[in-house]
């Protein structure tokens, strides 16, 4: 299949019932495939565990969640040859409006950062 990104959702996702999700991130740092794909053939859809409409202070585990996050989508991009920045929202609700997109920061380059 030729993907040409990925999309992010959180887990209050109307969207999420169980199929709207290619991956599933859990707040116990697992990652989740999901038993049958996401009916969208252009993008790959990944969920975070968890509720960013209203947060007040990002609980530790997000960054934990970001972090595998990151490498997901290194390792999707390149099995799918499409660029790392290639990353959406699914709305302007979803992932929520704290989500922390300025934590979500992959270099293209092979360094750490």
């Amino acid at each position: 299949m030729v993907y040409q990104g990925i999309v992010i959702h959180h887990s209050i996702c109307p969207s999420i019932n169980g199929k709207g999700y290619d991956y599933y991130i859990t707040k116990d740092l697992s990652i989740i495939p999901a038993s049958e794909a996401s009916l969208d053939s252009e993008f790959i859809h990944i969920c975070i565990e968890g509720d960013f409409t209203e947060v007040k202070e990002i609980p530790l585990t997000v960054n934990e969640q970001l972090f595998l996050l990151k490498k997901l989508i290194i390792r999707l991009s390149t099995l799918h040859a499409f660029s790392i920045h290639d990353v959406y929202g699914h709305t302007h609700l979803c992932p929520g409006e704290d989500f922390p997109w300025s934590d979500l920061v992959i270099s293209s380059d092979n360094v750490y950062h």
